[in-house]
Protein backbone atom coordinates (compact mmCIF):
# COMPACT_ATOMS: atom_id res chain seq x y z
CA UNK A 1 0.00 0.00 0.00
CA UNK A 2 1.07 3.75 -0.86
CA UNK A 3 2.48 5.79 1.28
CA UNK A 4 -0.76 8.24 -0.12
CA UNK A 5 -2.95 5.61 0.53
CA UNK A 6 -2.15 5.40 4.16
CA UNK A 7 -3.01 9.26 4.41
CA UNK A 8 -6.07 9.11 2.88
CA UNK A 9 -7.05 6.25 5.47
CA UNK A 10 -5.64 8.49 8.03
CA UNK A 11 -7.62 11.14 6.95
CA UNK A 12 -11.14 8.97 6.87
CA UNK A 13 -10.50 8.37 10.65
CA UNK A 14 -9.44 12.08 11.50
CA UNK A 15 -13.25 12.95 9.44
CA UNK A 16 -14.73 10.52 11.41
CA UNK A 17 -13.30 11.43 14.91
CA UNK A 18 -14.20 15.81 14.16
CA UNK A 19 -17.96 14.43 13.00
CA UNK A 20 -17.22 16.38 9.48
CA UNK A 21 -19.19 15.04 6.91
CA UNK A 22 -18.36 14.93 3.03
CA UNK A 23 -21.03 17.59 2.71
CA UNK A 24 -18.72 19.88 5.11
CA UNK A 25 -15.22 18.64 3.71
CA UNK A 26 -16.74 19.98 0.44
CA UNK A 27 -17.92 23.09 1.69
CA UNK A 28 -14.42 23.89 3.39
CA UNK A 29 -12.70 23.04 0.07
CA UNK A 30 -15.07 24.91 -2.39
CA UNK A 31 -15.75 21.77 -4.32
CA UNK A 32 -18.87 19.76 -4.90
CA UNK A 33 -19.62 16.84 -2.60
CA UNK A 34 -19.64 14.59 -5.24
CA UNK A 35 -16.48 15.28 -6.07
CA UNK A 36 -14.91 14.84 -2.51
CA UNK A 37 -16.59 10.85 -2.33
CA UNK A 38 -14.94 10.29 -5.33
CA UNK A 39 -11.66 11.53 -4.56
CA UNK A 40 -11.24 9.63 -1.00
CA UNK A 41 -12.80 6.68 -2.60
CA UNK A 42 -10.03 6.36 -5.11
CA UNK A 43 -7.60 6.55 -2.12
CA UNK A 44 -4.96 8.87 -4.12
CA UNK A 45 -4.66 12.45 -4.26
CA UNK A 46 -1.87 14.93 -4.49
CA UNK A 47 0.15 15.68 -1.12
CA UNK A 48 -1.24 19.65 -1.57
CA UNK A 49 -4.97 18.12 -1.39
CA UNK A 50 -4.69 16.29 1.65
CA UNK A 51 -2.97 19.48 3.05
CA UNK A 52 -6.10 21.47 2.50
CA UNK A 53 -8.06 18.31 3.97
CA UNK A 54 -5.64 18.88 6.88
CA UNK A 55 -6.35 22.26 7.49
CA UNK A 56 -9.99 22.04 7.29
CA UNK A 57 -9.57 20.09 10.13
CA UNK A 58 -7.63 21.81 11.97
CA UNK A 59 -4.54 19.21 11.49
CA UNK A 60 -0.82 19.35 11.23
CA UNK A 61 0.51 17.88 8.39
CA UNK A 62 3.62 16.05 10.45
CA UNK A 63 1.41 15.13 13.01
CA UNK A 64 -0.80 13.18 10.19
CA UNK A 65 2.18 11.85 8.89
CA UNK A 66 3.53 11.02 12.33
CA UNK A 67 0.13 8.78 13.21
CA UNK A 68 0.60 6.81 9.48
CA UNK A 69 4.06 5.62 10.81
CA UNK A 70 2.97 4.65 14.25
CA UNK A 71 0.08 2.55 12.72
CA UNK A 72 2.73 0.71 10.24
CA UNK A 73 3.17 -3.08 11.22
CA UNK A 74 6.59 -3.35 13.43
CA UNK A 75 9.39 -5.43 12.10
CA UNK A 76 9.95 -9.11 13.93
CA UNK A 77 12.96 -9.80 12.00
CA UNK A 78 15.17 -7.42 9.77
CA UNK A 79 16.19 -8.64 5.76
CA UNK A 80 19.62 -10.01 5.14
CA UNK A 81 20.55 -7.10 3.33
CA UNK A 82 19.50 -4.69 6.22
CA UNK A 83 21.50 -7.16 8.61
CA UNK A 84 24.36 -7.08 6.48
CA UNK A 85 24.33 -2.99 6.12
CA UNK A 86 24.10 -3.04 10.10
CA UNK A 87 27.45 -5.58 10.61
CA UNK A 88 29.70 -3.34 7.62
CA UNK A 89 30.20 -0.54 10.70
CA UNK A 90 31.05 -1.58 14.12
CA UNK A 91 29.94 1.44 15.40
CA UNK A 92 26.87 1.31 13.63
CA UNK A 93 26.19 -2.36 15.36
CA UNK A 94 27.00 -0.58 18.21
CA UNK A 95 24.08 2.49 18.13
CA UNK A 96 22.29 -0.36 16.54
CA UNK A 97 22.28 -2.45 20.00
CA UNK A 98 21.63 0.87 21.92
CA UNK A 99 18.38 2.07 20.05
CA UNK A 100 16.95 -1.52 20.75
CA UNK A 101 17.52 -0.74 24.61
CA UNK A 102 16.36 2.88 23.91
CA UNK A 103 19.08 4.22 25.11
CA UNK A 104 18.96 8.34 24.16
CA UNK A 105 21.92 9.76 22.34
CA UNK A 106 22.83 11.88 25.17
CA UNK A 107 23.03 8.45 26.97
CA UNK A 108 25.51 6.67 24.23
CA UNK A 109 27.65 10.19 23.73
CA UNK A 110 28.29 10.04 27.77
CA UNK A 111 29.14 6.05 27.41
CA UNK A 112 30.70 5.19 24.56
CA UNK A 113 33.55 7.19 22.81
CA UNK A 114 31.03 8.22 19.98
CA UNK A 115 31.17 12.34 19.48
CA UNK A 116 27.52 13.19 19.11
CA UNK A 117 27.70 14.20 15.32
CA UNK A 118 28.82 10.50 14.68
CA UNK A 119 26.09 9.46 16.89
CA UNK A 120 23.06 11.76 14.72
CA UNK A 121 25.09 10.62 11.38
CA UNK A 122 24.37 6.67 12.64
CA UNK A 123 21.08 7.84 13.53
CA UNK A 124 20.44 8.47 10.17
CA UNK A 125 21.93 5.42 8.93
CA UNK A 126 19.61 3.44 11.43
CA UNK A 127 16.97 5.79 9.55
CA UNK A 128 17.58 4.83 6.18
CA UNK A 129 18.07 1.11 6.87
CA UNK A 130 14.69 1.04 8.23
CA UNK A 131 15.04 0.27 11.91
CA UNK A 132 14.33 3.74 13.75
CA UNK A 133 12.16 6.67 12.36
CA UNK A 134 14.50 10.05 13.40
CA UNK A 135 12.38 12.61 14.57
CA UNK A 136 13.16 16.24 15.56
CA UNK A 137 16.27 16.58 18.22
CA UNK A 138 17.09 13.41 17.41
CA UNK A 139 14.14 11.66 19.20
CA UNK A 140 13.39 8.52 17.36
CA UNK A 141 10.92 5.72 16.92
CA UNK A 142 11.86 2.04 17.03
CA UNK A 143 9.95 0.34 14.20
CA UNK A 144 10.76 -3.22 15.55
CA UNK A 145 8.19 -5.11 17.24
CA UNK A 146 8.90 -6.57 20.94
CA UNK A 147 9.45 -9.88 19.40
CA UNK A 148 11.93 -8.81 17.40
CA UNK A 149 15.00 -11.35 17.15
CA UNK A 150 17.96 -11.16 14.47
CA UNK A 151 18.05 -13.85 11.71
CA UNK A 152 19.63 -17.10 13.68
CA UNK A 153 21.78 -17.43 11.19
CA UNK A 154 22.20 -13.78 9.29
CA UNK A 155 25.22 -11.11 9.31
CA UNK A 156 24.03 -10.17 12.90
CA UNK A 157 23.89 -13.49 15.01
CA UNK A 158 27.44 -14.28 13.00
CA UNK A 159 29.08 -11.62 13.76
CA UNK A 160 28.34 -12.14 17.45
CA UNK A 161 29.45 -15.88 17.23
CA UNK A 162 33.12 -15.10 15.57
CA UNK A 163 33.63 -11.75 17.95
CA UNK A 164 31.59 -11.56 21.41
CA UNK A 165 30.59 -15.37 21.76
CA UNK A 166 33.36 -16.23 23.94
CA UNK A 167 34.58 -13.00 25.59
CA UNK A 168 30.58 -13.20 26.99
CA UNK A 169 31.20 -16.76 28.75
CA UNK A 170 34.80 -15.49 29.80
CA UNK A 171 33.79 -13.86 33.07
CA UNK A 172 32.69 -15.83 36.12
CA UNK A 173 29.06 -14.59 36.18
CA UNK A 174 30.28 -14.58 40.15
CA UNK A 175 29.29 -10.83 40.79
CA UNK A 176 26.63 -9.20 42.86
CA UNK A 177 22.70 -9.56 40.38
CA UNK A 178 25.17 -11.92 38.01
CA UNK A 179 24.44 -15.99 37.57
CA UNK A 180 24.56 -18.66 34.83
CA UNK A 181 23.14 -22.24 35.02
CA UNK A 182 24.43 -25.02 33.50
CA UNK A 183 21.18 -27.50 34.00
CA UNK A 184 21.82 -30.98 33.11
CA UNK A 185 18.65 -33.50 31.73
CA UNK A 186 16.67 -34.15 28.93
CA UNK A 187 12.95 -33.66 28.22
CA UNK A 188 10.80 -35.06 25.99
CA UNK A 189 9.69 -33.29 22.63
CA UNK A 190 6.16 -32.67 23.49
CA UNK A 191 7.25 -30.90 26.61
CA UNK A 192 9.71 -28.65 25.03
CA UNK A 193 7.35 -25.86 23.07
CA UNK A 194 5.97 -25.57 26.79
CA UNK A 195 9.47 -24.58 27.88
CA UNK A 196 10.23 -22.49 25.23
CA UNK A 197 7.11 -20.67 26.03
CA UNK A 198 8.13 -19.77 29.64
CA UNK A 199 11.27 -18.98 28.28
CA UNK A 200 9.99 -16.67 26.10
CA UNK A 201 7.84 -14.97 28.84
CA UNK A 202 10.74 -14.79 31.11
CA UNK A 203 12.47 -12.52 27.94
CA UNK A 204 9.39 -10.36 27.74
CA UNK A 205 9.38 -9.96 31.52
CA UNK A 206 12.92 -8.31 31.46
CA UNK A 207 12.44 -6.69 28.53
CA UNK A 208 9.37 -4.86 30.02
CA UNK A 209 11.55 -4.25 32.96
CA UNK A 210 13.96 -2.77 30.95
CA UNK A 211 11.51 -0.32 29.64
CA UNK A 212 10.60 0.39 33.05
CA UNK A 213 14.11 1.53 34.19
CA UNK A 214 14.53 3.50 31.18
CA UNK A 215 12.02 5.70 32.51
CA UNK A 216 12.67 5.98 35.69
CA UNK A 217 14.58 9.49 36.90
CA UNK A 218 18.10 9.25 36.88
CA UNK A 219 18.57 9.74 40.17
CA UNK A 220 16.39 6.93 41.19
CA UNK A 221 17.69 4.75 38.40
CA UNK A 222 21.31 5.53 39.81
CA UNK A 223 19.86 4.70 43.99
CA UNK A 224 18.19 1.61 42.37
CA UNK A 225 21.70 0.56 40.49
CA UNK A 226 24.19 1.61 43.61
CA UNK A 227 22.12 -0.11 46.69
CA UNK A 228 20.71 -3.59 44.25
CA UNK A 229 23.66 -3.91 41.96
CA UNK A 230 26.70 -2.57 43.92
CA UNK A 231 25.27 -3.15 47.18
CA UNK A 232 25.77 0.00 48.67
CA UNK A 233 23.80 0.69 51.86
CA UNK A 234 21.05 3.53 52.05
CA UNK A 235 23.42 5.45 54.43
CA UNK A 236 26.28 5.30 52.17
CA UNK A 237 24.21 6.55 49.48
CA UNK A 238 22.90 9.26 51.30
CA UNK A 239 26.52 10.62 51.84
CA UNK A 240 27.41 10.57 48.30
CA UNK A 241 24.06 12.32 47.01
CA UNK A 242 24.89 14.73 50.53
CA UNK A 243 21.04 14.26 51.24
CA UNK A 244 19.50 12.75 54.54
CA UNK A 245 19.08 9.47 55.15
CA UNK A 246 15.10 9.38 55.18
CA UNK A 247 15.39 11.06 51.68
CA UNK A 248 17.01 8.75 50.13
CA UNK A 249 14.37 5.68 51.60
CA UNK A 250 11.79 8.06 50.58
CA UNK A 251 13.51 8.07 46.56
CA UNK A 252 14.00 4.31 46.47
CA UNK A 253 10.28 4.19 47.78
CA UNK A 254 9.14 6.43 45.05
CA UNK A 255 11.36 4.79 42.19
CA UNK A 256 9.79 0.78 44.03
CA UNK A 257 6.37 2.73 43.11
CA UNK A 258 7.14 3.97 39.92
CA UNK A 259 8.93 0.71 39.01
CA UNK A 260 5.56 -1.09 39.88
CA UNK A 261 3.30 1.12 37.92
CA UNK A 262 5.15 0.65 34.62
CA UNK A 263 5.51 -3.16 34.71
CA UNK A 264 2.22 -3.76 35.56
CA UNK A 265 1.66 -7.39 36.56
CA UNK A 266 5.18 -8.80 35.72
CA UNK A 267 5.83 -11.34 38.39
CA UNK A 268 9.76 -12.41 37.67
CA UNK A 269 12.19 -10.28 38.58
CA UNK A 270 15.41 -12.04 37.31
CA UNK A 271 18.27 -10.31 37.11
CA UNK A 272 20.13 -11.07 33.60
CA UNK A 273 23.60 -10.30 32.83
CA UNK A 274 23.90 -7.90 29.56
CA UNK A 275 26.62 -5.86 31.00
CA UNK A 276 28.90 -8.03 29.59
CA UNK A 277 28.36 -8.03 26.23
CA UNK A 278 28.34 -3.97 26.29
CA UNK A 279 31.56 -4.13 27.99
CA UNK A 280 32.73 -6.26 24.75
CA UNK A 281 31.49 -3.97 22.80
CA UNK A 282 33.14 -1.07 24.44
CA UNK A 283 36.46 -3.00 24.07
CA UNK A 284 35.70 -2.67 19.86
CA UNK A 285 35.30 1.28 20.46
CA UNK A 286 38.01 1.81 23.16
CA UNK A 287 37.77 3.06 26.56
CA UNK A 288 34.80 4.41 27.74
CA UNK A 289 33.76 7.61 29.74
CA UNK A 290 33.11 6.48 33.31
CA UNK A 291 29.10 6.86 34.17
CA UNK A 292 27.00 5.25 36.58
CA UNK A 293 25.33 3.76 33.39
CA UNK A 294 27.78 1.20 33.53
CA UNK A 295 26.48 -0.45 36.85
CA UNK A 296 25.68 -3.96 35.53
Amino acid sequence: MSTTADLVIALKKELKNAQMTYADLAQALGMAESSVKRMLAKGDMPLSRIDAICRALALDFADLARRVADEQPLLKELTQEQEKAVVADKKLLLMAICVLSQWTLEQVVATYRLTEAEGIKYLAQLDRIGIIELRPLNRYRLKLAKTFRWRPHGPVMNYFRDHALLDYFAGGFDGLGEGVLLVHGNISRSLAPAFMERMQRVAQDFAQQHLADQKLPDRERELLERHYFEGVTFEAISREMDVSKQRISQLHLRAVRHLREKLGDVEHRIPVRTGKLKNTLREWMGEPAVTHSEAE
